[in-house]
C-alpha cells in the first residue's frame, strides 16, 4: 500500500501550522482538515510517531509536532511508517510444487513485484513533504 493521503495530509498540515507560529497541533484540528474523526488521526499519528516523524506532547499544551522539518521527510519515510512489509504479497500458502504453474509462479511474480517496488521506493524517496506542501499551496482555489 502506498502512503495514505491522510498521513501525508496530516504531516503537511502540521508543518504549515507550525510555520504560522503555532507550537503544537491538536488531533481535533488536524481531523477537521482531513475531515475525519480525531481518533483516526491519533491512530495514524501514533504510527508516524513510532517511525520518528512526529512527536506528541501531553498535559497542558498537548498536541502534535513534527519531529523533523518537512524538507527532511520523504514520501518513502511515510510509506515505511505505515507499510513496513512488501507492497505485494505472494501466496499466503505455498502453491502446489508439483503443478507446473504452482512450481514457477512465485519466482516469476517476485521478479515483477520486486521491480515495481524498487521503482515505487525510488519515486517516493524523491518527493519531500516540503514538495507536497509547496504543490498544495500553489494549487488554485
Amino acid at each position: 500500500m502506498i502512503p495514505r493521503l491522510a498521513e501525508i495530509h496530516a504531516l503537511a498540515w502540521i508543518g504549515l501550522y507550525q510555520r504560522q507560529g503555532h507550537e503544537v497541533a491538536t488531533s481535533e484540528q488536524i481531523a477537521s482538515s482531513v475531515n475525519t474523526n480525531p481518533v483516526v488521526i491519533r491512530r495514524l499519528l501514533g504510527d508516524l510517531r513510532r517511525a520518528g516523524l512526529v512527536e506528541s506532547r501531553r498535559g497542558v499544551g498537548a498536541g502534535w509536532t513534527l519531529a523533523r522539518d518537512l524538507e527532511a521527510m520523504t514520501l518513502l519515510d511515510v510509506y515505511e511508517a505505515v507499510e513496513p512489509g512488501p507492497l505485494f504479497a505472494l501466496h499466503r500458502a505455498a502453491p502446489d510444487p508439483g503443478c507446473v504453474v504452482g512450481h514457477g509462479i512465485q519466482p516469476a511474480m517476485r521478479r515483477v513485484y520486486d521491480g515495481i517496488e524498487k521503482t515505487l521506493r525510488s519515486e517516493l524517496a524523491r518527493v519531500t513533504l516540503e514538495d507536497v506542501l509547496g504543490d498544495v499551496l500553489a494549487a488554485p482555489r
